[in-house]
């Protein structure tokens, strides 16, 4: 990003955009650039569960503390406070279903304001963050046979 903004400084109709994004930047609303990888396609498959975890508040304390707790493990791509069933949605990633499932069993349920988790697989990805990763089938047949 860096780069692009040297390129475009000085441009008098893009400078203006230039400078209200590095305020932006600054003031923290924009968090952070990322790229969407398809994983799959990469060769580096990885394993991704949706992990749903009841939660016991204690007293004095809301979700933001066990959220925070939660969020600080490599292994958590995401944390969301859910309604249902259950309290808070992580997306977790690891090299295999066995890891993710240890993941699960040592370091999420054990911890003292866990009451129960209901762990689900991703079996395949579709779209993420608004982009679709998979192409339209081509057909091979012609359109008008001779």
């Amino acid at each position: 990003m860096k780069e692009i903004l040297e390129i475009i400084e000085g441009n008098p109709k893009i400078e203006p955009v230039a400078s209200k994004i590095k305020e932006m930047e600054k003031a923290g609303i924009i968090r952070k650039y990322k790229t969407v990888i398809d994983w799959e396609k990469a060769g580096e498959e990885y394993v991704y569960a949706i992990i749903e975890v009841k939660v016991a508040l204690r007293s004095r304390t809301g979700y933001d503390a066990i959220a925070e707790r939660l969020a600080r493990f490599d292994e958590v791509r995401s944390v969301h406070l859910i309604s249902g069933d259950h309290d808070l949605s992580l997306t977790v990633r690891g090299s295999s279903m066995k890891e993710v499932a240890f993941f699960v069993a040592e370091k999420i349920a054990t911890l003292e304001q866990v009451q129960g988790t209901v762990t689900h697989f991703v079996l395949r990805t579709f779209k993420e963050d608004g982009d679709i990763l998979f192409e339209k089938e081509h057909s091979e047949r012609l359109l008008v046979s001779p």
